[in-house]
């Protein structure tokens, strides 16, 4: 396992501690990292006590059919925005029985990427039910791989510090 992979490993176990002790069930919804994010939470033996579900919406068509992400969103923002993670967590949190939800939207590479939009930008937005909590936007350096790990561990310290009371109300 590298660092990496530890590292989400030690931090889904961190998270699902945490929502343990809240009785709170997570939802995920992913775009760029394609289920790594739900693997490294079902890594962790014992999350079905609290990951309630994961949503994989690589497509735009599948964000707006399964998480009811506003077509009028993506065309004026693209499917890579603050707009569209906060869409995403949102109709995660209310498509699933969870309290509380992250999602995640980015540009992985090794193409895609613009001036604007380069490849390593990740959006995510992590909510409480009924309540956007954060969104932050971050552009890490790296491959592929790399990035959508980072995206991965930037997910659940975001969960982490969301639970502990850190994270800001936007």
């Amino acid at each position: 396992m590298t660092d990496t992979n530890q590292n989400c490993f030690n931090l889904a176990t961190r998270v699902g501690k945490r929502l343990s002790q809240h009785e709170w069930m997570l939802v995920t919804a992913e775009s760029c990292t394609g289920g790594w994010l739900g693997q490294a939470i079902t890594a962790v033996a014992g999350s079905s006590i609290w990951y309630e579900r994961g949503f994989i919406t690589y497509s735009n068509i599948s964000k707006c059919e399964m998480l009811g992400v506003q077509q009028a969103t993506l065309d004026q923002y693209g499917a890579v925005s603050p707009q569209i993670a906060q869409e995403m967590v949102m109709g995660a949190l209310n498509r699933s029985h969870a309290k509380i939800g992250v999602s995640i939207t980015g540009i992985a590479g090794p193409d895609g990427g613009t001036a604007t939009k380069p490849v390593g930008m990740v959006c995510f937005a992590w909510a409480i039910k009924n309540n956007l909590v954060q969104q932050e936007t971050y552009c890490f350096e790296g491959n592929r791989e790399k990035v959508r790990l980072l995206a991965v561990a930037t997910a659940l310290q975001g969960i982490l510090h969301l639970l502990n009371g850190t994270a800001t109300v936007a």
